[in-house]
């Protein structure tokens, strides 16, 4: 079992930055693919960034050059470096864990929001 708890999430303004962080408690927290969501009111929830076991990384094409997904497998936490933040990265960020790919999740956490606004 691994349970996922996110923090970092507020309020910024467009071309701002934050870090979201995602910690993990359980076992086997290094075996696991990590990832990061979004979804903003009245739309599909987005996958937004990938790491895997052996930190091979993935973006969404919206993010690309702007946020960094990288994990501490230490400290059981995985993270989300979003720079040059815009009001359409407004959304509710959820941390993923994953034994078998992303089409279904094995853990989800319960969301932090983030507000890109002046």
């Amino acid at each position: 079992q691994v349970q996922l708890v996110e923090s970092g999430g507020g309020l910024v303004q467009p071309g701002g930055s934050l870090r979201l962080s995602c910690a993990a408690s359980g076992s086997f927290f290094s075996i696991y693919a990590m990832g990061w969501y979004r979804q903003a009111p009245g739309k599909q929830r987005e996958l937004v960034a990938t790491i895997s076991s052996v930190r091979s990384t993935n973006y969404a094409d919206s993010v690309k050059g702007r946020f960094t997904i990288s994990r501490d497998n230490a400290k059981n936490t995985v993270y989300l470096q979003m720079n040059s933040l815009k009001p359409e990265d407004t959304a509710v960020y959820y941390c993923a864990a994953a034994r078998a790919g992303w089409g279904s999740p094995d853990y989800w956490g319960q969301g932090t929001q983030v507000t890109v606004s002046y």
